[in-house]
């Protein structure tokens, strides 16, 4: 991953910022924190998401070493997804985003 530029210094908030940044990616953080879910189960979790976006959401975290996908030999083939070690040091920044939100907002 390019690390964003912010001051013309290489930033790791601003590389964390462009990874997991946006609504959804912190989402799927969230419920694969509880432990592996299938596609379906995410998508009936996040209310709102496309399918489309879902799929690019975790393709970029699989490609980044947040999220493990294990395929599975069965008929039809199916798919879990699971925080990786690396992934699941995200939880802390997500509870800390939890309870800024709850006393804030």
């Amino acid at each position: 991953m390019k690390k964003p530029i912010a001051h013309g210094l290489t930033c790791p908030i601003a590389a964390v910022a462009e990874l997991v940044g946006d609504m959804w990616t912190l989402l799927i953080v969230r419920d694969l924190a509880v432990g592996p879910r299938r596609f379906n189960e995410l998508a009936s979790s996040l209310e709102g998401i496309s399918t489309r976006t879902l799929t690019a959401k975790l393709s970029r975290l699989e490609k980044h070493g947040i999220v493990l996908r294990k395929l599975y030999q069965a008929h039809p083939p199916r798919a879990t997804y699971e925080l990786t070690g690396k992934g699941s040091e995200l939880i802390a920044l997500i509870e800390t985003m939890r309870a800024f939100g709850e006393r804030h907002l």
